[in-house]
């Protein structure tokens, strides 16, 4: 099957790309489903719901988690459904709402998906959360004789060495370890040696011209200044869109993954690929 996996949709730029290029992407590249990072959706803080419909109507048909997730209150009761295509990190503490782990109905089979957490800096650097490799191995050992065809597993960290050892960790034992969060998409993807596709981090959707999505003129204060100053999303200008693709076999492993960046804007577009 083919499984796309889409970068953090930022904001109402990311949104716009998705709505306008996702369902000729699928088309294209004949994609059987198709998950989004989804944390920075609504104003680029968590996702409200209608936002939530907004992706699904745009062809998303399950978005992951990270540590905006439960920053929308109204989109718990979504998390805690498993009738409902959303999650958060798996490993936050065990009271927290939400589900971290869940199955998407597709019509070539189930499909597991997992989201992880691992070591935040900044204001989220003292907020508590469970040993990612020890939850994920739980859930794995859990779920190893429910049928599934794949598993898709994103891991929404900050720190390079997490994010590549983690793909290791769960190398033969996944369809694709992807991370989020950066907004700045890596070089690293393949297929690692057990089976398993990885990258480090797939970028993001949304403004192209920003700091991550953000407007430049909010963020160089604070930094040359020391300013206080609050994110504004970029909302003009030129768009990105970034995703993998990976097409996997009958035995839930990967025979190739694909990187598929586009810049948008103006009247153009360009489009590229790129295939390991």
């Amino acid at each position: 099957m083919k499984i796309l996996y889409v970068g953090d949709v930022m904001g109402e730029m990311g949104i716009g790309v998705l709505e306008q290029e996702l369902n000729g992407l699928r088309n294209e590249y004949a994609v059987d489903v198709v998950i989004a990072q989804a944390e920075n959706t609504s104003n680029g803080k968590g996702i409200n719901i209608a936002d939530f419909q907004r992706l699904r109507k745009a062809g998303v048909d399950f978005c992951t988690g990270g540590n905006w997730s439960l920053h929308n209150s109204e989109i718990i009761q979504a998390m805690n459904d498993d009738s409902q295509p959303i999650i958060r990190p798996a490993n936050y503490p065990s009271e927290t709402p939400g589900k971290g782990f869940k199955y998407i109905n597709t019509p070539k089979g189930r499909v597991l998906a997992i989201s992880l957490l691992g070591h935040i800096v900044g204001k989220d650097a003292d907020k508590p959360t469970d040993n990612p490799l020890q939850v994920v191995d739980a859930i794995l050992e859990a779920e190893k004789d429910t049928e599934k065809v794949a598993t898709v597993i994103n891991f929404h960290g900050d720190f390079s060495s997490e994010k590549v050892v983690i793909g290791h960790f769960l190398d033969g034992r996944a369809t694709l370890v992807v991370g989020d969060h950066w907004h700045v998409p890596t070089a690293d993807f393949r297929v690692l040696p057990g089976g398993t596709a990885h990258m480090s981090d797939v970028g993001m959707c949304g403004a192209l011209n920003a700091s991550l999505g953000v407007k430049y003129d909010s963020v160089v204060p604070r930094w040359r200044d020391g300013t206080q100053t609050r994110n504004v999303l970029e909302e003009n200008g030129q768009k990105q869109f970034n995703a993998v693709l990976v097409e996997s076999n009958e035995h839930g492993l990967a025979n190739s993954i694909t990187y598929i960046r586009g810049i948008l804007g103006q009247g153009y577009r360009d489009f590229k690929s790129f295939t390991v």
